[in-house]
């Protein structure tokens, strides 16, 4: 099948300043893209582009004093099999002194993921009888779901896994910070 990707973000910008994106297709799927993606930024800005420490395709843009608004936008097509991602049920969770020492630093709080908040009560609370493995991942994203409300009119760069929780409302990234701290 195909999909047709893409957005258009407008942001208001009140100093000059290095904009750093990652909104890309991830290098792992450009061989599926039917065309390359076209990425336009505003007022002639030139973006430079390069794949960080994860493997994603970046982009920065050096928007200079005087301009009050940036606007970046794309538009792709890209091959999609539409098949579900596989599930393996049996799934079990691994203690961290198992995980490959490349995997650690994935495991460490960020400033959308507080994991020293009310949070922590609340996840073994919720989920610490629910058997380790696939089943408490599946029952802390269905919980995620089912708590919070998707509405892109209320999304703010700040808002983190603990805000989302308190006020029930999210994006995509909210869903996910969420998911990852419970």
């Amino acid at each position: 099948m195909l999909i047709r990707i893409g957005y258009d973000i407008e942001l208001s910008v009140a100093t000059p300043m290095a904009l750093i994106y990652l909104l890309r297709v991830h290098p792992s799927r450009r061989d599926d893209l039917v065309a390359p993606e076209s990425v336009i930024v505003s007022g002639g800005l030139t973006p430079e582009e390069y794949i960080d420490s994860f493997g994603n395709h970046c982009g920065r843009v050096n928007v200079p004093l005087g301009m009050p608004t940036v606007r970046i936008a794309n538009e792709a097509l890209i091959r999609d099999s539409g098949e579900l991602d596989e599930v393996d049920r049996d799934a079990p969770q691994r203690d961290p002194t198992e995980l490959p020492l490349s995997t650690l630093q994935f495991l460490l709080p960020s400033r959308y993921c507080e994991v020293d908040s009310e949070l922590l009560p609340f996840a073994w609370q919720q989920f610490g009888a629910v058997a380790p493995g696939w089943s408490r991942v599946a029952a802390i994203c269905e919980f995620v779901h089912q708590h919070l409300t998707f509405d892109y009119q209320r999304a703010r760069p700040t808002r983190t896994a603990l805000d989302a929780f308190r006020e029930r409302v999210g994006v995509c990234r909210d869903f996910t910070h969420l998911a990852v701290t419970l």
